[in-house]
């Protein structure tokens, strides 16, 4: 644990070297160590294969790391620039096609659908329906179904259609709602708005979106495929949901074909800290670099609203608020992979999380790492406790049988207890204040001292034991 948290904090340092007056501001340290041993323990509680995350703050990656094993039968381990299928985010990648487009008066929002794709038959079942348009597919509010008529979701195979057979099919497809009627999440809607990208640019999708987007964003990582010659080795293994005996199945490869648009792209945590970092400067800088900033302003703005009034969609971003805060982005969930990425404009902090699991949640670690973050202290501590006088404390103790583990970390001269595994870690964090050698106190959210924790060591001097309530737990590691 020592080594760890030594290399850990050289990392950290050196970050506040290069930001020092981001330092006075909001020193992330203790923070990111919580987020690290919090996310390895999830990993390890929830029977993840592997994890990967990044946090970037304004133009600066502060902090990304990798959990885990990306291919467990070789045991390939997980880093920062291992590559997932990123699924429905390529979304976002199409959507800013869409968007250049119209910036360069090549299409307008409010274009019918039949009017630049002439071949789109799909039936239109309610007569007194409005257009469908481009905006309407962008907020995903045309009324279309989620996906083109085939099982390409089914396993083993995934097979998906190419882009002829989803035309083939749209004939024989119609409309769920009438248009701008209800939200609808739509796979269909955006591989059409992809074959609008070709249609209009007048080259194929891959290539207007590689050489318009990926290659003057840097984005070297990310790619409209998945890259089969890389998967087991660069790029992660997908494995399912979680079975009753803990185990998962092991997924196939799949090629998104004429889903592309919708959920073809791979990616890494690197890459999508990228393109994070890329909106927040466009929203800052006037300007054009891929897109003007007011076009990124519109698709990020609230577009639609459900009429249950719980879903919110720009152009093609997700709108969120949470605790009086607007986040915007996307998912992904594809077989064996699950991802997101996550960006708060007005804070100018950017997050992003990949697992190669199904049923997990990225956005749950998303809102777990954005809370821990916000509880560090917007300026330099005033306690002048050295982080080496508390070192002999930090560790992980046995909880059992009552938990599973007890983690005691650093929190700006003080210690923190938090249990594992755990939701939310944030809120369950329990703050100890040393008051003597050996013995500290609990501090209320009044900041009043409660109960003594009090630790033991052995005749060597290390630390063994933590006792509270006259019971005593073992120090593990």
């Amino acid at each position: 644990m020592k080594n760890t948290l030594i290399c850990f904090s050289v990392v950290v340092v050196g970050l506040f070297k290069v930001h020092g007056q981001d330092q006075v501001k909001t020193n992330y340290s203790d923070a990111l160590r919580l987020i690290d041993s919090w996310i390895d323990a999830q990993k390890d509680y929830a029977h993840l294969p592997s994890i990967t995350a990044a946090i970037v703050k304004d133009q600066e990656v502060i902090w990304s790391k990798g959990y885990g094993l990306s291919n467990i039968e070789n045991k390939v381990a997980a880093s920062p620039k291992t590559i997932y299928s990123i699924c429905s985010i390529s979304k976002l990648f199409t959507s800013v096609a869409i968007m250049q487009l119209y910036e360069k008066g090549k299409l307008h929002l409010d274009d019918k659908i039949e009017s630049v794709l002439p071949g789109f038959n799909l039936k239109q079942q309610f007569p007194e329906s409005g257009p469908i348009t481009i905006r309407s597919l962008l907020t995903h509010s045309s009324g279309l179904p989620r996906e083109s008529d085939y099982p390409y979701w089914t396993e083993p195979d995934f097979t998906f259609p190419t882009q002829d057979q989803v035309n083939i099919k749209l004939g024989k497809q119609q409309t769920m709602y009438p248009a701008s009627t209800y939200f609808q999440y739509s796979n269909l809607g955006m591989t059409l708005l992809g074959q609008v990208v070709e249609k209009v640019s007048g080259v194929p999708y891959s290539t207007y979106v590689e050489e318009n987007i990926l290659k003057p964003l840097k984005l070297d990582a990310t790619h409209s495929y998945l890259p089969n010659e890389a998967w087991g080795k660069e790029m992660a293994i997908g494995y399912g949901a979680i079975k009753r005996d803990g185990s998962r199945d092991r997924m196939n490869l799949f090629d998104a074909k004429g889903i592309k648009a919708a959920a073809g792209f791979s990616s890494n945590v690197e890459d999508l800290a990228k393109f994070a970092a890329w909106q927040m400067r466009v929203l800052s800088t006037p300007g054009a670099e891929v897109l003007k900033t007011s076009s990124l302003k519109e698709m990020q703005r609230v577009q639609w609203v459900d009429p249950d009034w719980k879903t919110f969609w720009g152009l093609g971003f997700k709108v969120s608020h949470q605790e009086n805060v607007t986040l915007v982005g996307h998912g992904g969930s594809c077989p064996g992979y699950r991802t997101a990425v996550s960006i708060d404009p007005k804070e100018k902090m950017g997050y992003t999380v990949m697992i190669n699991a199904g049923g997990e949640s990225p956005d749950f670690f998303i809102k777990e790492i954005r809370d821990i973050l916000m509880k560090a202290p917007k300026e330099k501590s005033g306690k002048t406790v050295e982080t080496a006088k508390l070192e002999d404390y930090v560790g992980t103790y046995s909880a059992q049988p009552w938990g599973s583990e007890t983690l005691i970390t650093f929190w700006y001269g003080d210690l923190a207890l938090v249990s594992f595994p755990n939701e939310n870690p944030d809120e369950s964090m329990i703050i100890l204040q040393q008051v003597s050698a050996d013995s500290f106190r609990v501090v209320r959210k009044d900041k009043t001292l409660a109960d003594e924790i009090r630790f033991e060591r052995d005749a060597s001097g290390k630390v063994i034991k933590m006792w509270r309530y006259s019971n005593f737990y073992k120090k593990l590691k």
